[in-house]
């Protein structure tokens, strides 16, 4: 093998290189072994996350067990749960990328051979995703897992269950010490959030795009498998790079098809339209916010999971794993088998080895799906020109026409919906929470699941130039492009405008002469940045459309 490391770490003039990381414990031996960056996005915030670091011990058995040389570096995270319907939500996205750029810095300046990443909370997935496929070195992402479900009462519960919770506390549903009650027992210990939210939408998609080993991501972050599934990983990054096998050979238009497949299949998270787009970018990949729509119209919905369904993450698993759904796909011709993944071996190879559990109810057949598309729906129109996506899993409403309520801030919305201002019928615009506007595009799981909480998840309706958690649930529209920050029309909407949303036919205007609308954006003055100095002022500097993944530039 022809080694990138071997520039810093071999001939004469690497003496001093080698001496430090002597110093350190490597010897001569382990510095002519592929050199294999562990990336670890452990942080003690959130329970996401918490258990990352001793797996990450399990990555190295197995990288060495392999022949290679492990060394472990560090990024960050933030957790959306925990800093949800806070000014400190809006770093979530900008993490995002900050995570990418630093494990690529650390990658291309010690020249590893490959890398493994670690990784659990939303964006650290795609993160790592971007970093591979900007490096293009092999490359392996291994999910810690999901969290275990709580108990409230005899029923499974998630996080989304105690933000939807508050929601009904104030609308006086909800006693203090049923909040209470919920709360302490809807996150039992480490993982990540336990429907098919974000974090274990981007997870099914690593699997199926090929970047994780199929079998991997499922395990919950505290079952014993989740170690063994780290060895795996070890081994495999191993068999990667004596392959020369890199992201950009596996990550090719038709995985990335399949991936929007395995979303719509599964009722994923909207927040894979922004992430996808991102990742396609580093690919090289000719990407469109549009081809959810094509992908999803063909792609029925198989997957019975929260935040609209029954089921929960570690259900999946205990229904036979992602590789199911993998299966289902492919035997469907819905995803095509031939692509490769990091193992090598094709989607339809790995995929055929799942073992489906008798008598399961979570992943249904393909003669019985759920519903005959899938979960995302690409909207265009008067209010958003450049699109903008809804998750209709759950949603049996196809039409909504009604008033504006238009709120500048999520705070502004959140204070509204609590205080009973937010009637049957209403449209609530919040904007100014763009990628460019927030800055960093906040996630509103607060306010989705207050309205839903207060009995109004039926009759309203939702926009922003925003974005959602991935357990939001209703008729919730985000991603509304161009934002208002950069003067898309959703800047010209006043209260009372009639909106209408029709989802069938992919539009929502603003029912508003055209005239009217061109006339009130040209009196439009964007506002004064909300941060001029440090790192959201860069970020709202360098940050694209939301349509094409706010990828920063």
């Amino acid at each position: 093998m022809k080694l990138k490391s071997h520039t810093i770490t071999q001939g004469p003039k690497r003496a001093p290189a080698r001496s430090m990381l002597k110093a350190i414990g490597f010897t001569d031996d382990d510095l002519r072994k592929p050199n294999i960056g562990i990336a670890n996005t452990w942080i003690e915030t959130m329970p996401c996350n918490y258990n990352l670091r001793a797996l990450a011990e399990r990555v190295k058995e197995g990288v060495r067990k392999a022949g290679g040389t492990p060394m472990e570096f560090n990024t960050i995270a933030i957790s959306d749960g925990v800093t949800m319907g806070t000014e400190g939500m809006k770093a979530s996205l900008v993490s995002r990328d900050l995570i990418a750029d630093s494990i690529e810095l650390v990658a291309r300046g010690h020249m590893f051979d490959g890398i493994v990443a670690l990784v659990a909370c939303d964006k650290t997935i795609p993160a790592a995703a971007m970093a591979l496929l900007r490096l293009n070195i092999p490359g392996v992402i291994l999910y810690g897992g999901s969290i275990l479900p709580g108990n409230f009462r005899g029923r499974d519960v998630t996080v989304q269950d105690v933000f939807e919770a508050v929601g009904a506390h104030a609308a006086g549903k909800m006693s203090d010490a049923d909040l209470l009650e919920i709360e302490n027992v809807a996150c039992p210990g480490a993982g990540a959030c336990g429907g098919q939210f974000t974090a274990n939408t981007m997870a099914t998609i690593m699997e199926v795009i090929g970047l994780s080993p199929l079998g991997t991501a499922s395990v919950p972050q505290v079952d014993a498998r989740k170690n063994d599934a780290a060895v795996r990983c070890g081994e495999v990054i191993m068999d990667a790079v004596k392959r020369d096998l890199k992201p950009r050979d596996i990550c090719t238009r038709l995985a990335f098809e399949n991936a929007i497949a395995s979303v719509a299949a599964s009722g994923g998270s909207t927040n894979a339209v922004l992430h996808l787009l991102a990742m396609a970018h580093d690919a090289g990949v000719d990407l469109k916010i549009d081809d959810f729509r094509a992908i999803s119209i063909r792609t029925p919905l198989l997957c019975d999971l929260r935040p609209a369904g029954t089921y929960t993450a570690v259900d999946v698993d205990r229904a036979g794993g992602i590789q199911l759904i993998a299966q289902r796909l492919v035997q469907g011709k819905l995803a095509d088998g031939s692509a490769i993944t990091v193992t090598g071996r094709t989607l339809a190879e790995e995929a055929a080895e799942a073992q489906e559990t008798p008598g399961q109810k979570v992943i249904h057949p393909l003669s019985d799906p759920i519903k005959k598309s899938g979960g995302l729906v690409i909207l265009r129109g008067s209010l958003a020109p450049e699109g903008c996506v809804i998750k209709v899993t759950g949603i049996e409403r196809k039409i909504h026409q009604g008033p504006a309520r238009v709120f500048e801030n999520e705070e502004a919305s959140m204070e509204a919906v609590i205080s009973g201002k937010i009637k049957a019928g209403d449209v609530v615009v919040i904007r100014y929470e763009g990628p460019k506007g927030g800055p960093g595009m906040r996630e509103m799981l607060g306010v989705t699941g207050a309205i839903m909480g207060a009995g109004l998840g039926d009759s309203v309706a939702l926009l922003t130039d925003g974005r959602f958690s991935g357990a939001t649930r209703g008729f919730m529209i985000g991603h509304v492009a161009p934002e208002a920050a950069s003067g898309g029309p959703i800047a010209a909407v006043r209260d009372g405008d009639p909106i209408r949303i029709d989802i069938e036919n992919g539009t929502i205007d603003l029912e508003l002469p055209e005239a009217e609308i061109k006339e009130r954006l040209r009196d439009f003055t964007p506002p004064a940045p909300k941060y001029t100095s440090g790192v959201f002022a860069k970020y709202a500097l360098t940050v694209s459309s939301s349509a094409r993944g706010a990828v920063t530039s």
